[in-house]
């Protein structure tokens, strides 16, 4: 009896959900990461088959639905084709084909990519926090060395400076008390055997360079004021790299906005507007906020009740500079109307396919959230 083909099949493995198609010659499958994807439908969009829906998002990321996903692939419809996988702006998704990672479509037919244009000026860098610190999706790649004492695991001195150390003690006046060890891990001090015939403390101060990065402190605790520390920079300091992991960046602008030196740089991978209906919105929710994967809404501070005048205070807001339009919010809202969402343009690199062409429309279709569900544990959009 002949085995027929394709077969297809679906595993969960943690957080991975694994979509199989097996062929006669070759094995596809198509990998969602559950723990990235944010449900922002855009798979569910772009897919020429229809085999990807969107799940029960606000559900699913608030952790209320049991076994959920924020989307669905049915692997006897999906193609296969690596699309989905181009077009996700958070990386969620892969495609292997025979346990390697490819896109056939992009390899060989040309399917153009988002152009995130993520740059960083290490001329102007300062190689500060602040990118690392806002950036909501942990795309800051920062690789730089210490100037001074150990980082928090204590396990690396500073290493931006070369320097040329020299760390003399006084004989005459240390004491031998000890307290110069107990501080740092560079010095030990080693006492001799306590006789009674000299009754006194005598020893030895060892000085390790290796571990040493010339702090000075031992100098400054000695109460005897018994060591002397010199330090020399042999050459420029040695100031790292900050990098932008473009995979994991979603355009949202945080580092952007916020980097002192205007040493960063990066296009929004989408334009358009957002808007937020907030005098429909159902007060206490806060769905949105929780799931918006660009930190980019948020709860108003409530304002004074002399300065509201009559007008009703919104209970919910969107920073527009931070939205990257994604579209979570759309499909997380509990309310309808609420989200009204455009998308105007789509940077991209690479020719405009007549298929892409077709998905870009699909795309820029304007739409709202959708509380009216035909199929329980699947989100509709709202088109307008």
């Amino acid at each position: 009896m002949s085995t027929l083909f394709p077969k297809f099949s679906k595993t969960i493995d943690g957080g991975r959900v694994i979509m199989e198609q097996r062929l006669l010659q070759n094995t596809n499958n198509l990998i969602l990461d559950n723990d990235i994807c944010t449900g922002c439908g855009i798979c569910a969009e772009v897919c020429p088959e229809t085999a990807i829906t969107v799940g029960a998002i606000g559900g699913v990321q608030r952790g209320v639905v049991d076994d959920g996903a924020n989307i669905h692939v049915d692997e006897t419809i999906c193609s296969y084709c690596g699309i989905c996988v181009i077009l996700c702006p958070f990386s969620a998704l892969s495609l292997e084909i025979d346990g390697k990672e490819s896109l056939p479509i992009l390899e060989k037919d040309g399917f153009p990519t988002y152009d995130k244009g993520t740059s960083i000026d290490l001329e102007k860098c300062v190689r500060c926090t602040i990118c690392d610190d806002v950036c909501p999706r942990e795309a800051i790649d920062r690789d730089v060395p210490l100037f001074e004492g150990q980082d928090k695991e204590g396990l690396a001195k500073g290493q931006a400076v070369k320097l040329n150390l020299t760390f003399t003690v006084d004989t005459e006046k240390c004491t031998y008390c000890g307290v110069c060890g107990t501080l740092c891990e560079a010095i030990n001090v080693l006492h001799n055997p306590f006789t009674p015939e000299t009754g006194n403390v005598t020893g030895e101060v060892v000085w390790d360079e290796t571990q040493c990065d010339g702090c000075n402190v031992c100098a400054e605790a000695c109460h005897a004021d018994a060591i002397t520390i010199t330090r020399e920079a042999l050459g420029p300091a040695l100031l790292g790299e900050v990098t932008i992991i473009e995979e994991d960046c979603c355009t949202c602008l945080w580092c952007e906005k916020n980097c002192p030196t205007d040493a960063i740089k990066m296009n929004k991978i989408f334009e358009g507007e957002i808007v937020f209906h907030a005098e429909k919105c159902p007060g206490g929710c806060s769905t949105c906020v929780d799931i918006c994967p660009a930190n980019a809404i948020y709860l108003p501070t409530p304002a004074p009740v002399k300065d509201l005048k009559k007008k009703q205070e919104a209970v919910v807001a969107v920073n527009k500079d931070f939205c990257m339009l994604c579209g979570a919010c759309v499909n997380a809202c509990p309310a309808e109307d609420v989200i009204y969402l455009r998308r105007d343009s789509i940077k991209i690199k690479g020719k405009e396919t007549d298929l892409f062409k077709k998905i870009k429309a699909k795309l820029c279709e304007p739409r709202t959230s959708k509380v009216l569900e035909d199929r329980v544990g699947e989100v509709e959009l709202k088109r307008l």
